[in-house]
């Protein structure tokens, strides 16, 4: 007997939010293993993304909503997820209600452990549906946030501007591109916004592989703050850049396509592999090697791009999970990370060379920070201050330090829905020895 349409999705969806919080690894990762045993259709792995993204994206706000409506919460943490995605759907998608609770209590019927539990899911999910406008009517942007990111915010960047941070990620993020040439045209074509910053911002979300230009290889997908570091290092042709930790290869392609010889680290084979298919598709060239970047032993570089390890918090409206799955250890531990592979950056490097470091992160501690302790321990490297025409006069952006701070909650765009940017920081550095030309 074929099972409820529908219902594949749903169970991916359950499976991947419960293995991705259980195991605290990013949901990518856990969707990739998973729809292999679920044998979906595109369509049906592109729902089973679009209901585990959002609950992972009003999680807090999920669970406050239901937490409200029991009296006494399940302590099978799998029934609360099997809730949390049937509330999703009622509350932030456009699925019928009766379909996202026929489909939960269906899953808890096929479950050995839950298959007592259809009437109270029924039960359940109904009365959120009920009271939906209720629901939505509470509208605290910190709901959305762990507690622990909230207080690091607030006194990093005051709460005002920690709220509209909380605020960006509730939203969608935007599908930005790096065009190899001619933006306006290509803006153009593609029915995009040309940003100043040089990407290009898709007004519509569509099937990416079908949009003309990309059989070609003309551009690829990478948001516009994450453009921003490769174009900072400013390759010139010929020149020997080094990409460390260059996985998926979206800035290996920026200084590809800029003319350079361009050598790309990454400790991770298969990501570099598909590094390689990228670099492919687009017609460019660069030598990979599979190898922890604190281990490269190479002729010294013109210029290196480091864009080190991190908690990735800059990335929650493109990744909700970072959120509920990174801790302040990571942090600790990831920043000691950077730390070495700064100094390693910093010994293969030719006099007068430069070193831009990068992470996609909110933290100080992997970015103001880090740039500060770098220069501290590096008496040889003086910072480069960015200027704003390098970023599309995005003033805001820019430190006092002359370093560059991207938030979500900045690059407001008013003719549609997709504002915001990943948020990063990133350092320009140079060793002080005269050049050997």
């Amino acid at each position: 007997m074929s099972e409820q349409a529908g219902l594949g999705p749903r169970r991916l969806a359950w499976m991947a939010v419960t293995e991705t919080l259980k195991r605290r690894v990013p949901l990518d990762d856990v969707m990739e293993e998973l729809s292999r045993a679920e044998n979906l259709s595109a369509r049906d792995e592109a729902l089973a993304r679009a209901i585990a993204i959002v609950t992972f994206r009003r999680l807090g706000t999920l669970g406050h909503a239901l937490r409200e409506r029991l009296n006494k919460p399940p302590k099978d943490e799998r029934l609360m997820h099997l809730l949390a995605i049937g509330a999703a759907q009622i509350l932030f998608l456009d699925v019928p209600d009766h379909a996202a609770v026929d489909s939960a209590v269906e899953l808890a019927q096929g479950d050995p452990k839950l298959h007592h539990a259809g009437g109270f899911i029924n039960a359940v999910l109904r009365r959120v549906a009920r009271e939906r406008e209720q629901i939505l009517a509470e509208n605290d942007p910190w709901l959305d946030t762990p507690t622990w990111l909230e207080e690091r915010w607030i006194t990093q960047y005051g709460e005002p501007l920690a709220t509209r941070i909380a605020e960006a990620h509730r939203s969608l993020a935007s599908v930005d591109l790096t065009v190899k040439g001619e933006p306006e045209a290509w803006a153009e074509r593609l029915g995009g916004v040309l940003l100043p910053t040089g990407s290009i911002r898709l007004k519509e979300r569509t099937a990416i592989r079908e949009l003309p230009g990309f059989e070609d290889g003309e551009w690829w997908v990478q948001d516009a703050a994450a453009a921003l570091p490769a174009r900072l290092l400013q390759a010139k042709p010929g020149e020997h850049i080094a990409d460390l930790c260059a996985a998926p290869g979206g800035k290996t392609a920026q200084l590809a396509a800029a003319g350079a010889e361009v050598l790309a680290v990454d400790r991770s084979a298969k990501r570099l592999e598909r590094l390689e298919e990228n670099l492919a598709r687009l017609k460019l060239k660069a030598e990979t090697r599979a190898l922890d970047a604190e281990k490269l032993d190479a002729e010294p570089f013109d210029a290196i791009l480091l864009d080190a390890p991190c908690s990735a918090t800059g990335t929650i409206r493109r990744h909700p999970d970072v959120a509920w799955t990174k801790s302040e250890e990571d942090i600790r531990k990831l920043s000691g990370l950077q730390a070495r592979l700064l100094d390693k950056a910093a010994t293969l490097l030719k006099p007068g060379g430069r070193l831009v470091y990068c992470t996609c992160s909110l933290e100080a501690e992997e970015g103001e920070r880090q740039a500060e302790a770098f220069l501290a321990r590096h008496p040889a490297f003086t910072r480069k201050p960015i200027t704003s025409d390098e970023i599309g006069g995005l003033t805001e952006c820019i430190t006092p330090q002359g370093d560059l701070r991207t938030l979500p909650s900045q690059l407001a765009v008013t003719e549609h829905d997709r504002s915001g940017l990943d948020g990063f920081f990133v350092a320009r550095f140079v060793h002080k020895g005269s050049s050997t030309g």
